[in-house]
């Protein structure tokens, strides 16, 4: 009996003394002692970014309750998980952001919800005349169709299963997932998201429920002719061009098809780089561990770090030496 209540008493200290190094890895190390490159590489933003990111989230994100995890520390830990794509005890082991996969699991929920305020800021179908036009020109040349400005594309993000109605999550690739709906531009910012739906549902039942859908609708009901590009999944519609199904070859209906895929290119890229920026979602070899409306706020938050990327030049190709090591 002795022995048994020895051992409780050594797990305990040993607990505690790892509770202490990973304090004390967090008051020693600042991930902004690293290089422009090392922090872009690790982060996949800027620290001018990172910096402007936590000059913005709420308030309340400061607190420091029993585990004394500063703001900044909280922030490093999920942009790190966002960009790495480990689960939470990959995170915990990080030189940088120390910390047990529980603690983290409550400071990513504390602070998804701040960081996803980001979203209406940086994701927007409205577009001015100059980015119309500029859009325009580049899917025309591309395609060969007039009057395009962005384009659209279902993408399914990998995540846990669910407890509730998980059959509906469950894709025709057998894994449990969100089929998110994005919709690009011709530098592939990402002008709408919709992670609301699960895994099982078709790409054009989204695109027909979708807030996007109802914007080019309105637009054209309005006089403008703006369209978008599709992919064959999607119906036909005045404001959604979508190619033709098994047309003859050598048709002149072949013939568009190239040229449409050639225009709607740009979509796939951008889910391609997306992805690639912030591991989280690329579904290869994990999935995001957490329930749908959490996983969907994940989501709609690299969207818009993803944009905020774009609008400060950080070179996607840029941020794969710690990628290529892992290969």
């Amino acid at each position: 009996m002795l022995f048994f209540y020895n051992s409780i008493n050594v797990e305990a200290e040993a607990k505690q003394e790892l509770k202490r190094h990973r304090r004390n890895l967090r008051y020693n190390t600042d991930p902004l002692a690293l290089t422009d490159t090392a922090f872009v590489n690790n982060f996949r933003i800027s620290k001018s970014i990172f910096m402007d990111l936590l000059d913005g989230i709420d308030s309340s994100v400061d607190s420091r309750r029993a585990h004394g995890i500063s703001k900044k520390e909280k922030l490093t830990a999920c942009i790190i998980f966002f960009a790495s794509g480990r689960y939470q005890h990959g995170v915990g082991k990080d030189f940088h952001v120390a910390m047990a996969p529980t603690t983290f699991s409550k400071v990513l929920r504390g602070t998804l919800r701040p960081l996803h305020s980001l979203v209406g800021d940086w994701i927007n179908l409205r577009m001015t005349q100059s980015e119309r036009q500029e859009a325009k020109e580049y899917f025309f040349l591309k395609s060969g169709i007039e009057n395009v400005v962005m384009c659209v594309d279902g993408t399914h993000v990998k995540i846990k299963k669910p407890q509730e109605r998980p059959l509906t999550f469950l894709n025709r690739k057998s894994f449990y997932s969100i089929n998110t709906l994005i919709v690009c531009d011709h530098k592939t910012r990402i002008r709408a998201v919709d992670a609301r739906f699960a895994g099982s549902h078709h790409d054009a039942h989204i695109w027909r429920v979708s807030i996007v859908r109802k914007y080019f609708q309105r637009l054209h009901r309005s006089g403008q002719r703006d369209k978008i590009l599709g992919d064959a999944g999607y119906p036909s519609e005045p404001w959604l061009v979508r190619p033709h199904r098994d047309p003859d070859e050598g048709s002149a209906e072949a013939e568009f098809n190239k040229k449409h895929s050639s225009g709607r290119m740009i979509v796939e890229q951008t889910i391609g780089v997306w992805k690639s920026r912030f591991r989280c979602l690329a579904g290869t070899d994990r999935s995001l561990n957490y329930d749908p409306k959490t996983s969907g706020l994940i989501i709609n938050t690299c969207c818009a770090l993803h944009n905020i990327c774009i609008e400060n030049n950080i070179e996607w190709q840029q941020i794969f030496t710690d990628l290529l090591e892992d290969i």
